[in-house]
């Protein structure tokens, strides 16, 4: 299956499950826009680059369209259907006022110059400025893109549109940004797994994680994990990955990929690729990085009590089959990973009423938001007798449903 018929496959779960008229699987599968665009920029040396972007929004029922902009080469509108359509799930779960929304540039980003980098950034806001803002579409940073990315976003769109610092959210502290974004996909992933393990009576000390993926996500939760005295025993990244049946020292393997640009390689560890990660034995496995990871051709092999899904759609739907049919739980992406987004919404609120937070305030919030998303969750699995993907799913297909029937097709 393709990522958005892996997505579609969740949904028609949900669908079954609460047994929805036919019309609602149109309505709430089918994106409300998609966008598609050339990009051309001349590069430092004279040529012409032309690159292709592209914005799916998919449902605005329960407020703006809300999603990342991802930078890599393999986006194709397939992938950014899917994520979009996740999007729309994800702000329902955690229950905060957006849809869904997604979108990106097929580009490498490191084949680019800054400048090149800047002038695609800009040109990508002049195709798609039209078609967003802060009460319409709101875009945040993804696989490839950070702060300095959305910094030059805001501003292009504030140079056409006026001073709109609402309109992106993952911009830094200093240009409107908010106080605990960068730890907040990898701080509510720790929440999600932390609430998991309190419904059983149980803590995370000493549990054993292995993550694959030591990006933005990926490290700070590791960082997180060690303070709550959970051991993390591998962690990997696009070169490679590292591993100590003791635990790593998650601050010391973070200052070496800080000074080297990568984990590997680091003292008093042994080496493991990212595929042989994924099959090694832990209670937590965590892929943190990109999508369809686990696949029919390794889940069998998967030796962790628990899939807590960080990156979004690491499990394809035969691996997801196979994981529950071996009594392996997945913490879907749409609740796991909602971290981000939740603290986009308060920066997105901090932005409308020119107010900043302080960042105790900011962690306090998306706790407090994790903890009620993950009671709903547990509430919903012992109601419908089913995988916490499927209740996330459903649960959250109720509340758009709900204000797309309240709201009327007209």
């Amino acid at each position: 299956m393709t990522p958005y018929q892996t997505t579609n496959h969740y949904l028609e779960q949900g669908f079954e499950l609460l047994k929805l008229d036919e019309r609602y699987k149109t309505l709430l599968i089918t994106p409300s826009r998609e966008l598609r665009v050339e990009l051309i920029i001349e590069k430092d040396d004279g040529t012409i680059g032309n690159f292709i972007g592209y914005r799916v929004q998919h449902d605005n029922s329960r407020g703006p369209f809300k999603g990342g902009l991802r930078y890599h080469p393999e986006v194709d509108v397939d992938e950014v259907r899917s994520l979009a359509s996740l999007m729309t799930w994800k702000t329902a779960i955690v229950n905060i006022p957006y849809g869904g929304a997604k979108g990106g540039i097929q580009v490498s980003p490191r084949e680019l110059t800054p400048r090149e980098l800047e002038q695609l950034t800009r040109k990508f806001i002049d195709q798609i400025g039209e078609f967003i803002g802060p009460q319409t579409d709101i875009p945040a940073p993804d696989v490839n893109t950070n702060a300095q990315i959305m910094s030059w976003m805001f501003d292009q769109y504030s140079k056409r549109y006026g001073f709109s610092p609402g309109v992106i959210t993952g911009k830094p502290v200093e240009l409107y940004g908010s106080l605990g974004r960068d730890a907040a996909t990898g701080r509510g992933c720790l929440f999600a797994i932390r609430e998991v393990y309190k419904h059983k009576g149980e803590s995370l000390k000493d549990k054993t994680f292995i993550i694959q993926g030591f990006g933005n996500v990926g490290s700070w939760l590791a960082r997180l994990l060690m303070d709550e005295g959970a051991k993390v025993l591998a962690v990997s990244d696009i070169k490679g990955g590292i591993f100590n049946g003791d635990g790593l020292d998650i601050d010391k393997v973070f200052q070496h990929a800080k000074e080297t640009g990568s984990v590997v390689e680091f003292a008093g560890s042994e080496p493991i690729s990212n595929e042989d990660i994924l099959t090694t034995e832990c209670d937590v496995l965590t892929p943190a990085a990109l999508g369809h990871v686990l696949t029919s051709k390794n889940a069998n092999d998967v030796k962790a009590k628990y899939v807590l899904e960080a990156a979004n759609g690491p499990c394809t739907a035969e691996a997801d089959a196979i994981l529950n049919r071996r009594g392996i739980v997945a913490i879907p992406d749409i609740f796991a990973n909602a971290g981000g987004v939740t603290v986009s919404y308060y920066e997105w609120v901090q932005n409308n009423q020119f107010l900043r937070w302080t960042e105790d305030e900011v962690n306090k919030r998306l706790e407090e938001t994790m903890v009620k998303a993950h009671k709903g969750l547990a509430a919903a699995m012992d109601e419908w007798s089913c995988s916490m993907r499927t209740a996330a799913f459903a649960l959250a297909i109720q509340r758009v449903k709900e204000a797309t029937d309240l709201r009327g097709l007209g």
